[in-house]
């Protein structure tokens, strides 16, 4: 009987830690440090990030994209504001109510758009439907970059959600679980698509991009920053052993390795849709763009896939499934995934696209 892949495409969280935060980590773990973040790993990890996005912004280090995405919201908001995402924005599907439940209740508006992206005319369409005291304000835009179904928000296109919520008052939060692999795909530098288009907080995903854990919550409106840190000690992200979650960014980013390593996860995935592509009855369904592949599998596939050990998602709203790459994605995984897929599509009689129910 065949063993289960060493390695899967279901989320780029379920890969290792990769060898610079591992190290990185092994130094940090050396005597005895100060604690609740007064060490000297947080301070040149928050100054690294500052010299990357070329701007003294405040930096504040959480565990997990959750609680960076709900904290960052609520310090935009009141509890009688709202918040705009697109419909199939993280914050709206897969985190339980945290950024209401962190805000008091802040109601989160829901817009179409093409290809994950928010729709602008639907933005404006929601900021300005209703201005009496009976409706939840509306106060922030709410990005993801990458979006949720792999494709980036341009230059170009931030320049134009920027004019609009200029004019529509609004601040800008932006979900940046794979902001990495948003610049890889780019080529830009960070600050082009963060604050010098009008983006307030910036959470910047660690985890995914083969950090063990933690995120980093970066304030480019310093003022929304105000008392950030009882907010995460109350909802216990201030981390006593702060240079472990701080580590792994000075190992990533003096290194490079951030970068690397997205861009390798990109390419990973280029390859999985060009060899998925080849194969008769598979369609993709999402231009890829960052480190996720949309795909369209006959019935019976998906589930001679998921038979043969492979673990892979359902994914909302887009009818077919996701395959996700990570940094340590190898040609071969790729290899012995299609080669299993090419069986089974053999072996398949039915067209019928995957219709299984979504994960979370």
């Amino acid at each position: 009987m065949r063993r289960e892949p060493l390695r899967q495409f279901a989320s780029d969280n379920g890969a290792g830690i990769c060898p610079e935060a591992w190290e990185a980590l092994a130094r940090a773990n050396s005597g005895h440090a100060p604690a609740y973040g007064e060490d000297r790993w947080t301070a040149r990890a928050a100054d690294l990030l500052r010299d990357l996005f070329e701007i003294d912004c405040e930096v504040f280090f959480v565990f997990n994209g959750t609680a960076a995405n709900a904290l960052a919201l609520a310090s935009l908001c009141q509890s009688y504001h709202s918040i705009i995402c697109h419909e199939l924005a993280h914050i709206e599907t897969d985190e339980c109510g945290a950024p209401e439940f962190f805000s008091n209740g802040t109601k989160l508006l829901l817009v179409p758009g093409a290809d994950g992206k928010v729709d602008l005319d639907a933005v404006r369409e929601t900021a300005l439907r209703r201005s009496d005291i009976h409706y939840p304000k509306p106060k922030v835009l709410s990005l993801t970059q990458a979006t949720e179904l792999g494709t980036v928000y341009s230059v170009e296109e931030l320049d134009r959600v920027s004019e609009a919520v200029r004019r529509l008052g609004l601040n800008v939060h932006m979900d940046g679980a794979r902001f990495a692999n948003a610049i890889a795909a780019l080529g830009v530098s960070p600050k082009e698509i963060t604050w010098k288009v009008g983006v307030d907080v910036l959470c910047f995903g660690g985890t995914k991009n083969g950090m063990p854990v933690g995120e980093a919550v970066v304030f480019f409106n310093r003022d929304a920053a105000a008392e950030f840190d009882y907010r995460c000690k109350q909802a216990g992200q201030l981390a006593s052993k702060m240079r472990f979650l701080a580590a792994p960014w000075v190992g990533m980013l003096e290194t490079g390795a951030w970068l690397r390593n997205a861009q390798h996860a990109n390419n990973m995935a280029r390859l999985l849709a060009e060899r998925l592509q080849a194969l008769p009855g598979v369609r993709i369904l999402n231009t890829v763009e960052a480190n996720a592949v949309f795909v369209e599998l006959p019935r019976g596939a998906a589930e001679a896939l998921r038979a043969a050990g492979w673990r892979f998602y359902s994914f909302i709203g887009s009818g077919g499934a996701r395959f996700m790459c990570s940094w340590d994605t190898t040609e071969q995984d790729i290899a012995d995934l299609v080669a299993d897929l090419n069986a089974a599509l053999r072996a398949e009689t039915s067209d019928a696209p995957i219709s299984a129910p979504v994960n979370p």
